[in-house]
């Protein structure tokens, strides 16, 4: 028996809120990505572990989210505990694979297409993976081409995303990336849910497992307080919300006539190589002024 699938239980409030769960994840990891691309080499692992992990728990809460408004008629869901945390992190994995790639190599080329492609299929099997911990009255069948669609919807948003996260030309481009980001997560989710036909077994029964309530409190606890935690290193970082241009200015140093210079400086005409200010080269004397003649 076919059961009746409703992916909007709660209207449009699930995917708005998702969405944005999605968006704000990206957002952070995207800037964390870029931060990477201006720092030495000895912190850009710490950023881009960091990214990874706020694209990860972005992607995992997004997923849950969504599930809260899945429904089937006669047929109560439940949720496995170590598949669903299993998901959280092979997200975070997945995508971190992708992010290093990219932060090391460069956003261009065979690396942005293999970091990028490797994010998008960590969104996706995050997703997937977490549609295995779901415990119900029956059995899940897929659509491949609409799962096919919705993997290279992923894959091609995340290359997307990360391109643009790697032009470093300040908050506007990151905005644009990280809406890429969540639009190639919940159109991903929401893809693949299409893909989804539900055949109960018979008559109901309660599953083992935990319900989408019990599982929101850890989903809440957990990486939503990652994310704000995120979220304040990003805020407090004077370089995040800096573009090219004004990053050459503040890395430029200021001189002073005054100052002592480098070696290899390039020295102002009017200034010295000691620092002070360079003597005239000629000196104006004084003619001596003519006698007047004396009177006897």
């Amino acid at each position: 028996m076919e059961g009746t699938v409703d992916g909007f239980s709660y209207g449009f409030v699930t995917p708005v809120v998702a969405y944005l769960m999605a968006c704000l994840g990206g957002a952070l990891g995207l800037r964390c990505t870029t931060r990477s691309l201006l720092v030495a080499h000895s912190w850009r692992p710490g950023w881009l572990a960091l990214g990874s992990a706020a694209i990860g728990s972005g992607i995992w809460t997004t997923h849950f989210i969504a599930m809260m408004g899945f429904s089937v008629a006669g047929a109560p869901v439940h949720y496995d505990r170590t598949t669903t945390f299993a998901s959280l992190a092979v997200a975070i994995v997945m995508v971190g694979i992708g992010i290093f790639i990219v932060g090391y190599r460069g956003a261009r080329g065979t690396a942005l297409f293999t970091g990028g492609t490797i994010t998008g299929l960590g969104i996706a099997s995050m997703h997937y993976l977490g549609m295995a911990g779901m415990r119900l009255g029956g059995r899940l069948e897929y659509n491949t081409l609409t799962v096919a669609a919705s993997v290279v919807i992923a894959v091609v948003a995340a290359i997307a995303a990360l391109w643009a996260a790697g032009q470093v030309r300040g908050f506007l481009w990151s905005l644009g990336a990280s809406l890429v980001m969540g639009l190639a997560v919940s159109g991903m989710h929401y893809t693949g849910m299409a893909a989804v036909s539900v055949h109960l077994h018979g008559p109901s029964t309660a599953p083992s497992g935990d319900s989408s309530a019990e599982i929101l409190a850890p989903l809440m606890v957990g990486p939503l307080a990652f994310l704000l935690l995120a979220g304040v290193i990003v805020m407090f970082d004077p370089l995040m919300m800096l573009g090219k241009a004004d990053l050459r200015a503040a890395a430029r140093p200021r001189t002073s006539p005054y100052s002592v210079p480098r070696s290899g400086d390039r020295q102002p005409s009017h200034v010295s190589r000691r620092g002070g200010p360079r003597p005239a080269t000629r000196r104006s004397r004084r003619r001596p002024e003519a006698r007047a003649p004396q009177k006897w």
